[in-house]
């Protein structure tokens, strides 16, 4: 099982604006990077959506195309 925390927030200029954000937890039985970024566009409502994802060891961050809108995932190993 894995858990992670999600900020969804969004962006202004490209960068992350933090005007409103939602936040939560969630745990995944399978601890791969696909499943926790489906967990996480799953709880966002962005299934279906193309996302550009960037990878930093601890935290993956997803920007959905076409959309002023940024998620940080951040766990722990």
């Amino acid at each position: 099982m894995t858990t992670f925390n999600i900020e969804l927030t969004d962006t202004f200029g490209g960068e992350s604006n933090y005007s409103w954000v939602k936040t939560t937890e969630l745990t995944t039985k399978k601890s791969s990077r696909r499943a926790i970024i489906q967990a996480a566009k799953a709880w966002a409502g962005y299934t279906g959506l193309r996302c550009i994802v960037e990878d930093f060891g601890d935290m993956i961050t997803l920007r959905p195309r076409g959309i002023c809108h940024i998620m940080f995932i951040t766990f722990e190993y």
